[in-house]
């Protein structure tokens, strides 16, 4: 188990910065998840961990030790990969075991050696009973399920008991179903293990159910490192606002009132009152105001809305509504009175949720 510290850690290839002076503390036995849009840089990061990517500027470290310059294999990590890379001539066996074929293990007493061959059944049999794969041993990958191969790949990676374990989009190959299953089983496996894991996606499903902390990329650069109900909650930014939460949060522009922040947000529709935590704005001032769907409430509100389009999704329905020219969507209850296409709503916020933009940074106010 092992801490992993980015220090102002950057990556360029050629003309383009792929990781911007990365500043990230990941605590032994923690689980934080990169998250971000595809290019955004956090598989870049991940392999920079792993050694397969040279590090520009900035110091990476492992525990105590700068890594800048170690060897993959010398670094005491484990990493699964999207596809599975299971070798498909051995068993489920001999693929569990390649790990400790290769390289040398600290032993005790300062004592480094490869493992004998009592030692690596221990550790076999151990991971497979772990990822309950008791009775598959003996099997070859092609007679596996997607799910079991995942196991797989898993198991190899527990075998060597690295310092972090380093996952890139393990769950993409799986469907819905075996997605939702295997969060479960991670979760789980992490508890077990107590070890480090830096865990990249694009799902925002993934790294909410999974993550102690989330850390949001964006072209390159942190957005928000927090818990993920800090991010979802409080978002520092614009970027962070809209990209996590399903559907997004709504956003659109509005003119500060006449006196100020007190007064609340002209938003065209109606005066928009504000929450206490709201910072000072002066009036006539344009911000962008984020409000999440599940907020909303209809019935007698400041703002009138009129509803485009109907969305049944079994427990709730999601109302698509035109504030102006603006989409706003708003969550409603699968057990409340339907609501059809072309009504005009009343709609009011608590001022509490209510979060104000800078429009020009993007930042939180």
């Amino acid at each position: 188990m092992s801490k992993v510290v980015f220090e102002g850690v950057t990556k360029r290839f050629g003309d383009v910065t792929a990781v911007d002076s990365l500043d990230l503390h990941i605590d032994d036995g923690e689980f934080v998840v990169l998250l971000g849009p595809s290019g955004c840089g956090k598989t870049t990061a991940l392999r920079m961990v792993a050694g397969l990517e040279e590090i520009t500027d900035g110091t990476l470290r492992i525990g105590d030790t700068v890594v800048n310059d170690m060897e993959p294999r010398d670094r005491n990590i484990s990493m699964v990969f999207q596809s599975y890379a299971l070798y498909p001539h051995m068993t489920v066996a001999k693929n569990i075991e390649s790990p400790l074929m290769v390289r040398s293990f600290d032993v005790g007493e300062g004592d480094h050696r490869k493992l004998s061959k009592a030692e690596r059944s221990e550790r076999i049999t151990e991971a497979a009973r772990t990822l309950g794969l008791d009775t598959l041993l003996d099997r070859k990958p092609a007679a596996l399920s997607g799910g079991q191969r995942q196991r797989v790949a898993l198991a190899r990676a527990i075998v060597s008991r690295p310092a972090a374990f380093l996952m890139d989009e393990p769950l993409s190959n799986l469907d819905a179903k075996l997605r939702a299953a295997t969060r479960v089983e991670l979760v789980e496996l992490h508890r077990k293990l107590a070890t480090t894991f830096i865990y990249v996606t694009h799902d925002q499903v993934e790294a909410m159910t999974m993550a102690d902390r989330v850390a949001i990329i964006a072209d390159g650069r942190l957005q928000q490192v927090g818990a993920p109900r800090e991010v979802y909650e409080r978002p520092a930014n614009l970027f962070v606002a809209r990209f996590i939460g399903s559907p997004p949060m709504n956003t659109f522009t509005a003119t500060v009132a006449a006196n100020g922040a007190s007064g609340g947000v002209d938003t065209g529709a109606g005066i928009l009152p504000l929450g206490a935590t709201t910072g000072p704005l002066s009036a006539g001032e344009q911000v962008v105001v984020g409000i999440r769907p599940e907020h909303v409430t209809i019935g007698d509100g400041p703002l009138e809305v009129s509803v485009r389009a109907v969305e049944w999704l079994g427990h709730e329905r999601l109302l698509i509504c035109e504030l102006g020219d603006t989409q706003l969507n708003v969550r409603q209850v699968s057990g409340d009175a339907e609501i059809p296409v072309g009504a005009t709503l009343r709609i009011g916020v608590d001022p509490a949720h209510v979060m104000v933009f800078d429009p020009t940074s993007g930042e939180l106010r």
